[in-house]
């Protein structure tokens, strides 16, 4: 009689989830774009290449891949940008990983956006840690479980990050 083996289930990937805009890309250059009425969207999504690197969210991106995770970008960012936000990225030296947006058209706010895709990337991996400077979006995924580190190494321009919050929870942009 032959013996029965079992075998551990494959582990699944492990991943921490990161935002862009506000954690790894410096958006305080574009911003003045959408601080006054009528705001001039197209302008601001114009200059998303030219954002700056945020050092502190670059140096998160590498100690996760250090530590053996994955990276999956999760953006208020619409597809149109995908080749742009793709490109800008790698030009930047972050690790390569799956780019979630929100489609064309969904102009939810970011609190009730990124909670279901966050759910869908968890069914392909463990999400270990989500990185976020929303605080919107903080609290929800908070309230929903996750593991959130809060990004707040851009928050030291209150202006600018009441300005980013409104593109990403007033009007569902970003």
């Amino acid at each position: 009689m032959a013996a029965v083996t079992t075998s551990d289930p494959q582990p699944r990937p492990t991943v921490v989830v990161l935002d862009i805009d506000g954690v790894v890309a410096d958006v305080r250059h574009r911003l003045r774009h959408v601080e006054k009425r009528p705001k001039d969207w197209v302008a601001f999504f114009a200059a998303m290449d030219d954002d700056a690197l945020l050092e502190q969210g670059r140096a998160v991106a590498l100690e996760a891949v250090a530590a053996g995770h994955a990276i999956v970008y999760l953006t208020g960012r619409n597809e149109g940008y995908r080749t742009v936000t793709h490109d800008w990225l790698l030009r930047h030296g972050l690790p390569d990983g799956p780019l979630v947006m929100r489609g064309e058209d969904d102009r939810r706010p970011a609190r009730q956006f990124k909670p279901g895709a966050l759910a869908r990337i968890a069914r392909a991996a463990e999400v270990v840690e989500v990185v976020d400077d929303d605080d919107a979006v903080v609290r929800a995924l908070r309230d929903a479980g996750w593991n959130v580190r809060h990004a707040t190494w851009m928050t030291s321009d209150v202006a600018a990050q009441q300005t980013l919050f409104e593109a990403q929870e007033v009007e569902g942009r970003s």
